[in-house]
């Protein structure tokens, strides 16, 4: 079978294996490659893969073959990671958030924080000079307006994906204050359609809610539209709805 030349898809194989927690002995055992190619393949060391072992490696690791190639159309049903994260203050906030950015720093994935001017603060404080490698935007003006946020963050991963991050992080929160029952709405309905609208994409986001501040309605909403839960680890989210049948339900 013809060989595909790339010169990423090391690093994509060893981000998509990293975030499964698998080891290359766990990846060997499931794609049916040997340990010594994928260590090969993930140093760069071989720089030519068959096709049918990329697609071995991809249907082991739930990702697509233009994924690991580095190609345009990475759409691989799941791709995306969407979590919630409460927090009751500001050290619960930084004991995910850090080690979140932290691991993608050593992934050398690109890092997007969109969010209040005081979490930025406390972000930069916490990393000391790695904040270098995160992206801060002001979450007053970029989520101006909801459809454009989307837009957004649509070309932000495809143009960071392009430039060759093997993944993109993203922490998110908007700024609550003032908004009304109709704006709030608006949001949610926006939350539940990024798990539709970004399934494909290469991304985990992470969307903050403080507890100490926001009502009950809106935490409900936030559990309802986000299919896993951020805190000491990663777990599934069972409040979580499917968003046919959470956009039925929203008033």
């Amino acid at each position: 079978m013809e060989n595909m030349g790339t010169s990423r898809v090391g690093q994509s194989l060893k981000s998509a294996r990293e975030r499964l927690g698998w080891n290359r002995e766990a990846l060997a055992y499931h794609s049916g490659l040997s340990v010594a190619a994928i260590t090969q393949i993930e140093s760069g060391r071989r720089q030519e893969v068959r096709a049918s072992s990329l697609v071995a490696l991809a249907s082991a690791l739930g990702v697509s073959v233009d994924y690991l190639v580095g190609g345009a159309a990475t759409v691989s049903p799941g791709l995306l990671k969407h979590r919630i994260l409460e927090y009751g203050s500001d050290d619960e906030y930084l004991a995910t958030a850090i080690p979140f950015l932290t691991e993608g720093i050593a992934r050398s994935d690109c890092l997007l924080m969109v969010t209040a001017k005081r979490h930025m603060s406390l972000v930069r404080g916490a990393l000391g000079d790695d904040a270098r490698h995160v992206e801060f935007l002001d979450a007053a003006e970029w989520y101006s307006s909801l459809r454009d946020a989307a837009s957004g963050y649509r070309t932000f991963v495809r143009e960071r994906f392009a430039r060759g991050a093997p993944w993109v992080r993203i922490i998110a929160e908007p700024v609550w204050t003032g908004l009304s029952e109709t704006q709030l709405a608006e949001w949610f309905r926006y939350e539940s359609v990024i798990n539709l609208s970004f399934a494909s994409s290469p991304a985990t986001i992470v969307c903050s809610y403080d507890t100490r501040s926001l009502p009950d309605s809106v935490l409900i909403n936030a559990r309802r539209t986000h299919p896993e839960v951020a805190g000491a680890g990663v777990v599934t989210n069972p409040s979580y709805e499917n968003p046919a049948d959470f956009l039925m339900t929203l008033e």
